[in-house]
């Protein structure tokens, strides 16, 4: 068998973000599972509707999780009623919109409406993907490079690349810090980094 080396290699490619990320959820209360999950709906097709008309495009509106719970006494012993949840996310892609989307919100769905958190996002273009895998494949090359020199060895050809290695990561977005958004609501923005991992096998010379 080729004496090999193989390594995992951590690379980020940094980019400005330009999207706005919205998740929200309506909740709703009722005395029957029914109709808790009648009013959650419905007020949440009229926040996607009114999400829809200030301009929110259908690819940039989904819908992330939807459950029912049941609500007791004081005792916690009888039921009272349900409570009906159903979160979404929204992706803005003009900044300057979401003061007035966020009143369309809370005007479609009234007071069951809950904002869980705004951030900036940003898209994983080609560019972005390929210079996080640039910078991976990097610095796996440095670390297998320091581990042939302890063995004695160079590095000779590429045996197998393959993206995910030890922690099993493909590109993803890392939110960076805080910056400020329109009426004064923080948000997550500055730098935002595209990262992954590739594992590297090297034949030694």
């Amino acid at each position: 068998m080729t004496d090999h080396v193989e390594v995992t290699g951590r690379g980020a490619h940094h980019v400005v973000p330009d999207l706005v990320i919205v998740r929200a959820r309506v909740q709703c209360d009722a005395r029957d599972v029914a109709s808790a999950l009648t009013e959650s709906s419905n007020r949440t097709a009229a926040a996607l509707q009114a999400a829809a008309d200030h301009g929110v495009e259908a690819r940039d509106r989904r819908t992330d999780d939807v459950g029912i719970h049941p609500r007791h006494d004081q005792n916690g012993r009888k039921v009272i009623g349900y409570t009906a949840y159903q979160a979404f996310r929204l992706t803005v892609r003009d900044r300057d919109r979401v003061g007035d989307l966020l009143q369309a919100l809370a005007g479609a769905a009234g007071d069951a409406l809950a904002v869980d958190g705004i951030e900036m996002g940003a898209d994983q273009t080609d560019e972005a993907v390929a210079g996080a895998r640039d910078a991976a494949f990097e610095d796996a090359r440095l670390r297998a490079t320091r581990f042939a020199g302890l063995a004695g060895a160079e590095l000779g050809k590429v045996l197998h690349i393959r993206e995910g290695g030890a922690d099993d990561h493909t590109p993803r977005p890392m939110m960076a810090r805080m910056a400020d958004f329109a009426g004064s609501m923080p948000i997550e923005g500055g730098t935002q980094a595209i990262s992954t991992t590739v594992t590297v096998r090297w034949e030694l010379t």
